[in-house]
């Protein structure tokens, strides 16, 4: 079977998902969700990040890139472990449901994940403190400095950590074993946060899994500063004596920003993690691995050449174009990972040697539909589309495709699109899922909010704003029979899962209609 079979599927981030306590999380509507996934034939479930936020809550500035967000730990399934009271979930605030509400939820949940931290201290078997005790072996290699990185933060008021006291801040082995001495407790909190994660994860993806459905994952290439990554392994970044980053990523000015993107990430010594064979990166590829099928690799372009910015300048104009491992690391990759379920974000302006290590390893690209409609020559249109790829409507950074139609295109674009599809457009999103699943592609996802036909309102994220970013949800009653029924047949008629039952909803949908 080839490891990217025609198919289809829906971008969700699990933080999206319906649910009474403030965010979605892995419980109930997780589980409905793949249910209806797999009715309306999909195949695959698109994620963002899962890491644990921070300041700015993205999913791609994490404290972690091995450890779980443990926001989106479900209470419910706490309370069914016999770990968390019944009693303690009846005291939820109200939480507005259509967005997610941060700065409210995480005091909220944490206290709840602290009861049942306790819970499992005082009523957990055997097994269980077992199966906690191999996990935290296993995984060693990540969470023990993980775990300390969050007692310090926490105990240093969240401040980063190059704010700590000197020694803890550089990673001193005595000021570090007294550390994990002192606050023991707290770094065995932390880990079980962690192990409950990992296995309410693994439970609802072998749920997936065994209804058809796969994960497509998502690794940011670069990771934040104030993350436990960095500040366990400073050696591997291009940091001062203090541990403050010299030089930083971005992207250079273009078209749409005439100073770049500044994005602050600090840069990694390659020639440091060649010297150590790409472990890091190995064992950070086989960790999201071990939690989904596939891996969307964000800002793909920099492994062949990244934008390095001063840290002393406040915008991205004055950088330089610096060589990244290029083939060296993923042919690490493929010895110890066999053949690379990996879809590289090949976004903006892309050079041929970018193209060649993409295409040298067979990882297909990215299309995105609202990039389409300048002339008929646009790599981003439908007839143009290699099989290798993966083809979106929108992504989680652009606007939601009822938005881009009504606020982002002039009358040339849609004049354009009107004449590909040859009639006036009335349901813009469904033209474009429509296109999206006609395409050669071999495999097509539509964010949830251009099923649900909603506007900029429901964005996700945009680009360069501060504030406001990663909030959106949607209800439990949005995903409708009829939904499922248009989707259903879209998938039949365009051979993304062939089913004759498929092709039934379809002939419903019409009828309906």
């Amino acid at each position: 079977m080839s490891l990217f079979p025609r198919s289809s599927g829906v971008l969700l981030h699990p933080t999206s998902l319906p649910g009474p306590y403030g965010i979605g999380d892995l419980g109930e509507y997780a589980y409905r969700f793949v249910n209806w996934l797999a009715d309306a034939g999909q195949s695959i479930w698109q994620i963002l990040p899962l890491g644990p936020t921070s300041y700015g809550d993205s999913p791609y500035q994490t404290l972690s890139a091995f450890a779980g967000n443990p926001n989106l730990i479900s209470l419910d399934k706490l309370v069914e472990a016999g770990w968390l009271r019944y009693e303690a979930l009846q005291d939820v605030p109200a939480f507005p449901r259509e967005r997610v509400d941060f700065g409210w939820i995480i005091g909220w949940h944490n206290e709840k994940l602290t009861l049942a931290y306790q819970g499992f201290l005082e009523h957990a078997d055997d097994k269980a403190r077992q199966a906690f005790a191999n996990w935290c072996a296993d995984n060693a290699y990540w969470l023990d400095d993980f775990a300390l990185f969050v007692a310090l933060k926490n105990a240093h008021n969240g401040s980063p950590w190059v704010e700590w006291e000197r020694d803890l801040a550089l990673y001193k082995a005595k000021a570090i074993a007294a550390a994990r001495a002192q606050y023991a407790g707290e770094i065995n909190e932390q880990k079980f946060r962690q192990w409950v994660f990992y296995g309410q994860w693994l439970e609802l993806k072998y749920y997936a899994n065994r209804h058809g459905v796969r994960f497509f994952g998502d690794i940011p290439i670069f990771v934040a500063h104030d993350s436990a990554d960095v500040w366990a392994n400073q050696g591997d970044y291009y940091l001062d004596e203090k541990g403050h980053p010299i030089v930083i990523a971005g992207v250079p000015p273009d078209y749409f920003s005439p100073t770049g993107q500044r994005w602050g990430n600090p840069l990694y010594r390659w020639d440091v993690l060649k010297k150590k064979n790409y472990s890091w990166w190995v064992s950070r590829f086989k960790a999201i691995l071990s939690l989904v099928d596939y891996i969307r690799v964000d800002h793909f372009r920099g492994f062949d050449a990244y934008w390095e910015i001063p840290a002393s300048e406040e915008t991205a104009v004055n950088g330089r174009w610096v060589d990244g491992p290029k083939h060296d690391l993923f042919h690490v990759l493929a010895r110890e990972l066999g053949e690379l379920p990996i879809i590289a974000e090949d976004l903006g302006v892309i050079t041929p040697t970018v193209e060649a290590l993409r295409d040298d390893f067979g990882l297909p690209g990215m299309k995105v539909l609202q990039f389409a409609w300048s002339d008929p020559t646009n790599a981003f249109l439908p007839h143009n589309h290699p099989i290798n790829a993966v083809v979106y409507t929108g992504t989680h950074d652009n606007n939601t495709t009822v938005g881009w139609w009504i606020s982002e295109t002039n009358d040339q674009t849609k004049q354009f699109l009107n004449e590909y599809v040859a009639r006036p457009v009335h349901e813009i999103n469904w033209e474009l899922i429509r296109l999206a699943f006609a395409s050669s592609a071999h495999t097509a996802i539509v964010p949830l909010q251009d099923l649900l036909g909603l506007g900029s309102l429901a964005r996700m994220n945009t680009p360069g704003k501060e504030s406001g970013n990663w909030t959106w949800r949607f209800g439990a009653h949005d995903l409708t029979e009829e939904i499922k029924h248009r989707l259903a047949y879209l998938t039949w008629l365009y051979q993304r899962k062939p089913e004759q039952q498929l092709k039934k909803y379809g002939d419903i949908a019409l009828q309906d209609a």
